[in-house]
């Protein structure tokens, strides 16, 4: 008879590998940046200054999510300011002609109109054959430029829209942003189905070989479009809350936000060469880069440096992920010599 034996993974195991992951290092910038800035001014954390840092976060967290699972599958979404701003006016339109329009309907079509925009961007990508970078730079301005020539250089105010529908953009639940938690939410939902559903790892497979997840059976251009839909339908429920929380619109809204994004995700862990990364890291990166606008101007440092320390941040994730990647080669090179 074959005895088969448990073995328990030792808790130190579990921590090192914690303690190894890109997550935990952009966590842990985050604790540390937030520790020295509460150090210099203990009002920092205060109820009122958490909630502006969640409401200020929670856009920038979406558009991550949806940054990161087009970035994981090697490819770069760079019009997403641009479809969050046309959704946001689109949105006080809507609402202008159809007032009584229940919040949660405008939430959908958001989401919809922003997934389409997305599959415009995907068809080109997957069925031209067109890099992603060159597409996305395009679309960027076409949106942009349906926005402005939509607006003709009008504003929707605050006073345009539904008292109920601004209250979600500054509502709390149990002291918590109704922005926030919806943010939350789309990062549990995009994390649970990239890590979880065999259709979400595919994503990871895609970035790290397409030519090998071809071979796999694999449908590559079919999942690059499914992944650039994903990303504008965030953008489109991005461009509904921004409308919600700010109310003031016209053709400029998320204008350069798209840099942002991208950081967020790269900062977050995401490898800008795909295969590896997680919705969780973009959205702790989003946080980050949201705090370090905060903090940076309480620490008496001026706009220019702020700029500047994104760009190391940036520069450095890149710099650690060919680190992991050379040091894993290695390591599966000395695991090969071993096998011969």
């Amino acid at each position: 008879m074959t005895t088969v034996t448990l073995r328990r993974v030792p808790a130190a195991n579990l921590l090192g590998t914690l303690t190894r992951s890109r997550e935990f290092s952009v966590l842990l910038a985050l604790v540390i940046l937030v520790a020295v800035t509460v150090a210099v001014n203990p009002r920092f954390l205060s109820a009122q200054s958490i909630k502006d840092l969640l409401l200020n976060s929670s856009i920038l967290v979406i558009l991550a999510v949806g940054q990161a699972v087009v970035i994981i599958t090697k490819n770069v979404d760079l019009s997403v300011g641009s479809i969050l701003g046309l959704t946001a006016f689109a949105t006080g339109k809507i609402f202008i002609a159809l007032p009584d329009l229940p919040v949660a309907a405008m939430i959908v079509i958001g989401i919809v109109v922003g997934a389409l925009l997305g599959a415009f961007n995907g068809a080109l990508i997957a069925v031209a054959k067109v890099p992603s970078l060159v597409v996305t730079l395009g679309t960027l301005y076409i949106f942009r430029g349906i926005d402005f020539a939509w607006a003709q250089g009008k504003q929707i105010s605050p006073s345009d829209l539904p008292q109920g529908f601004l209250n979600l953009g500054n509502g709390t639940f149990f002291g918590l942003p109704y922005l926030a938690l919806i943010a939350l939410a789309v990062v549990i939902v995009c994390g649970f189905y990239l890590k979880n559903m065999r259709s979400g790892r595919e994503f990871y497979a895609i970035g790290s070989d397409d030519l090998a997840a071809r071979l796999y059976g694999i449908g590559v251009g079919k999942k690059i479009f499914m992944a650039f839909a994903i990303s504008g339908a965030t953008a489109g429920l991005a461009g509904v809350i921004y409308a919600a929380k700010y109310g003031n619109l016209d053709a400029t809204a998320g204008q350069g936000l798209e840099l942002n994004v991208v950081a967020a995700a790269v900062v977050g862990g995401v490898a800008i060469a795909g295969g590896v990364g997680t919705v969780y890291g973009a959205a702790i990166g989003a946080v980050l880069l949201t705090t370090i606008t905060s903090a940076l101007p309480v620490l008496g440092v001026s706009p220019f440096w702020q700029r500047a320390m994104i760009g190391a941040l940036i520069l450095a994730s890149i710099a650690l992920d060919r680190y992991l990647a050379i040091r894993t080669e290695r390591r599966l090179r000395g695991l090969n010599s071993y096998a011969d």
